[in-house]
């Protein structure tokens, strides 16, 4: 049961306010003015406080800033109670970070909506969603019902890309999100002598080339497909539009470009120090973790040996050397080219 403490200091309205809350299930603390009201946020730590302004002792402005400044209360959502609708009093509000307004008289509907419009909120921005485009998705959903992202995809032109067809190439202004409908797509760097660098890897229902456009900057990688793909084409004016009307879509890529630097941070030390054995174990690990299906018990990894080379940072010929050894220990097994994992715990232990 979700815990509210509502301060209001005029009786009539602090019981008929906290009578519709209990109707509808919350459990309901209250106080007659600011101070009582601190003391009841500082012992029960609520899921939200609906708070009047214009009160004795102390104000409703004055418990929003004490709140603001106890780490312990500071995330708690916080709605004004008032009678005063000049818009200086509504600014201040939420200059100090009040989440919203409700002016009296209100109705009972409006009340309840917001308050579970808030509580709402609050749950979405305190869960933790995986930081990448799955992730994204399931925020959204919680949040507006429906996977935002993939309804962007919807109606769109279709792109087909042969294998080994470049998507889009370092150094080019991006104009567009991709969406791959089908099929499998990598994005690798090339130095001056021509060796090839596998940055990431991206699957059916991935979005492509977001980095670039969030950072507002050029392509820092080439995009190619690894098979026959079919992509949708987004026009960057329509994902702007979904990033700034959409504040925790917003919030939710800012986060998973952070995962981007501190993947990369961790696949430039995989280079720089892991053996060979090391290298050719985690690009496998990490194929069959990002290509498998939950309903398969193995996945052929059917790749071709120098995009695997690239993957794993490593020369083609010391590759197929490893997958010799890998294969001679039980570790994989290789059908008709494709590689099939046999024992994925003996794997990882090599990377430890």
């Amino acid at each position: 049961m979700k815990k509210i403490i509502l301060i209001e200091d005029n009786t009539e309205i602090r019981e008929n306010t906290a009578e519709i809350l209990d109707l509808a299930g919350y459990e309901v603390l209250t106080a007659p003015n600011g101070k009582i009201g601190m003391e009841l946020v500082i012992q029960h730590n609520p899921d939200l406080v609906v708070c009047d302004i214009m009160m004795p002792v102390l104000d409703g402005f004055g418990v929003l800033h004490l709140l603001q400044r106890n780490e312990q209360t500071q995330h708690i959502p916080f709605i004004f109670l008032t009678a005063r609708s000049e818009r200086a009093d509504f600014r201040k509000g939420m200059e100090m970070g009040a989440d919203d307004y409700i002016v009296k008289p209100f109705s009972g509907t409006d009340l309840l909506n917001a308050v579970e419009r808030r509580i709402k909120k609050a749950e979405l921005k305190n869960r933790e969603f995986p930081h990448d485009l799955q992730g994204l998705n399931n925020l959204m959903l919680e949040a507006t019902g429906k996977e935002t992202l993939k309804s962007l995809s919807e109606g769109r032109n279709i792109d087909k890309y042969r294998k080994k067809q470049t998507i889009y190439t370092e150094g080019n202004h991006p104009t567009r999100l991709f969406y791959i409908q089908k099929g499998k797509v990598k994005t690798y760097k090339r130095n001056d002598e021509g060796k090839t660098l596998v940055v990431d890897l991206y699957n059916t229902g991935d979005f492509l080339g977001h980095i670039a456009l969030l950072e507002g900057t050029n392509y820092k990688e080439t995009a190619e497909a690894m098979e026959d793909c079919e992509i949708a084409i987004i026009p960057l004016e329509d994902f702007e539009e979904l990033l700034n009307h959409n504040h925790d879509v917003a919030v939710q890529f800012v986060r998973m470009l952070a995962k981007n630097i501190t993947a990369k941070e961790q696949q430039l030390l995989g280079l720089a120090y892991n053996s060979l054995r090391k290298k050719v174990a985690e690009a496998l690990i990490n194929l069959q973790r990002k290509y498998k299906q939950q309903k398969e018990t193995y996945y052929p990894i059917d790749i071709s040996r120098d995009n695997l080379a690239t993957i794993a940072g490593t020369a083609t010929e010391s590759l197929i050397r490893t997958l010799g050894d890998f294969r001679e220990e039980k570790l994989i097994d290789i059908k008709e080219g494709a590689i099939i994992i046999l024992n994925e715990q003996r794997l990882s232990n090599i990377l430890y």
